[in-house]
């Protein structure tokens, strides 16, 4: 699998020649190394690995078994130590399936060497696969040099135990670092799936759907991004230049991983490039779960190059915008604009009445459920702004090269008197009375036989009117008697969308309003709605933070 850089030295006859050329790669390969020149290191080594194998083949067939002179050893000692900090400096750039090789050839000659050993576990951690790296780390720490090195390697075990009980589990809680004003490291996140599951969907190609029931807040899966880009924008002029460069950068780095990582080529290989989508395959869920993957895949090395074409198709279909209106940004990145892949996030579809979120954490993207989920229902989010009018939602969803059918598109087409609720939207537009505006929408619902969700539909795609009422005291005088209360119509709206900043703002508002924060039983209808917006990855007190109900 690996390949050889660099021009090898040929074998020598001259032992003393041949011994000073071994010195002299060894000690530039080291000194490369410890300067942190990974690349020129990484050349040299392969030189001094090549050499040192070909003699060990050299003498070996010289010599009978059981002969074989003590040099040899001392030989195989270098090689496993070369391998092992070729592997740290291909771990280092990043190539992960090399390093892994090289930590594996260098046990195969040495089972226990402490430095493939430690190397070995950080590849696998990098690659998610924490259960494997603890073996690695157990084993590492059973050696000898572990005392020397037994700070690092007790931290090591820890952040692989605490990993893989994260993606076992999907037990997260940063609380503590919200609390905290997002100072410090990130919190260091391991992959998860949950109860979820890819299937043939009527909205649109594949979708993940729910296998067992979810209440609002539960986690649905954490997913490391492939490739994520991030910038500040300045002006509209020089903001469009510079996204066009990010965006060059962003597909040159997605590129580059599925060069480098065969598991990155495969997971992007399985997304549509938008085209057939009825032929795509629906992939099993363990390609997503890192530990049990190689039961769907084999360990066979060779897998297909993506063309640069096809990655390019791929991104533009699936790539996500990380500030979104489905999307909280927590931590330093929320100055940002990013852009980035997910592969497992990318098989959910769009709903203008969605029952899913996703928050952002450095290069993870946190996945839940944002309304209660029955077992066997597609888990959606948002593509765009569903606080409007169905007919600006159409023109949205063109623009992002699908028409939406989901159930409140259905409704808000065949049920609505298009030209009444037109003209509701117009006087939405030239700012006509908000009052009067929630007041017809509200007569025209009973007019229709509106029920249940449906009136949260409704409710949504004039939410401007709504919203901008109950922040007028004004408008709330003139219209008391006539229109429904905040609570109720936020919650109608919350049920049929899942919730979204603007909507459960106008809650926090009206619990602020009632003086003291409100009883117990209005503030955990706003915990929920928390809840909803969040998930169950923030306590109370965090919600309470980002909610600004302190």
């Amino acid at each position: 699998m690996a390949q050889e850089e660099g021009q090898s030295p040929p074998l020598m006859a001259d032992p003393e020649q041949l011994e000073l050329l071994l010195q002299e790669l060894r000690s530039k390969a080291t000194e490369l190394f410890l300067r942190e020149h990974w690349a020129q290191s990484l050349q040299v080594y392969s030189q001094f690995i090549t050499l040192c194998q070909g003699q060990i083949s050299s003498v070996v067939l010289q010599h009978p078994r059981g002969s074989v002179p003590d040099s040899i050893s001392r030989l195989q000692k270098s090689v496993c130590l070369a391998l092992s900090n070729r592997a740290e400096a291909r771990y280092r750039m990043g190539d992960l399936d090399e390093a892994l090789w090289d930590c594996e050839e260098a046990l195969r000659v040495e089972i226990s060497h402490f430095k493939a050993l430690i190397c070995k576990g950080r590849v696998l951690l990098a690659l998610n696969r924490y259960a494997s790296a603890l073996e690695c780390f157990r084993l590492a720490s059973m050696d000898a040099q572990a005392v020397a090195h037994s700070e690092d390697l007790s931290r090591l075990l820890e952040r692989c135990r605490k990993l893989e009980l994260q993606s076992r589990t999907g037990c997260i809680d940063l609380s503590d670092w919200v609390l905290g004003g997002f100072r410090g490291e990130l919190p260091e996140l391991a992959e998860f799936v949950g109860a979820a599951e890819v299937k043939r969907s009527d909205l649109s190609g594949r979708g993940l759907f729910a296998m067992k029931n979810m209440d609002a807040g539960t986690l649905v899966l954490v997913n490391k991004a492939i490739g994520v880009e991030r910038g500040i924008l300045l002006g509209e002029e020089l903001g469009e230049t510079k996204q066009l460069v990010m965006w060059k950068n962003f597909v040159d780095r997605v590129a580059d991983s599925t060069v480098k990582c065969k598991r990155m080529s495969r997971l992007m290989g399985m997304l549509s490039s938008g085209e057939d989508e009825s032929g795509l395959v629906i992939p099993d869920m363990a390609v997503f779960r890192p530990e049990k993957e190689e039961l769907i895949w084999g360990t066979d090395d060779h897998h297909g190059t993506l063309e640069m074409d096809r990655i390019i198709s791929i991104l533009d279909v699936n790539s996500f915008v990380e500030d979104a209106v489905s999307a909280k940004v927590l931590g330093r990145n929320r100055d940002y604009y990013g852009v980035g892949i997910w592969v497992l996030p990318s098989f959910i579809n769009h709903s203008c009445c969605p029952n899913a979120r996703r928050l952002h954490v450095g290069n993870y993207m946190i996945v839940h459920a944002s309304r209660d989920i029955k077992a066997g229902e597609e888990i959606t989010f948002p593509y765009f702004d569903i606080l409007k009018p169905v007919e600006m939602r159409r023109k949205m969803s063109s623009n992002w090269g699908f028409r939406c059918s989901c159930r409140r598109c259905k409704f808000e087409e065949e049920m609505i008197p298009k030209q009444e609720f037109k003209e509701l939207e117009m006087g939405l537009e030239i700012g006509v009375d908000l009052g009067s505006l929630v007041y017809r929408l509200e007569e025209g619902m009973r007019r229709w036989r509106a029920r249940g969700k449906e009136k949260g539909y409704l409710r949504a795609s004039l939410w401007g009117a709504y919203s901008g009422m109950y922040q007028s005291e004004k408008i709330m005088r003139k219209w008391a008697r006539g229109l429904p209360v905040a609570e109720a119509v936020v919650d109608s709206v919350v049920e049929a969308t899942g919730g979204d900043e603007r909507v459960v703002r106008v809650a926090v508002e009206q619990l602020k309003k009632a003086g003291g924060g409100g009883g117990v039983v209005e503030m955990e209808r706003v915990y929920k709605m928390g809840k909803g917006l969040y998930g169950k990855v923030l306590k109370k007190p965090a919600l309470r933070n980002l909610m600004e109900l302190q």
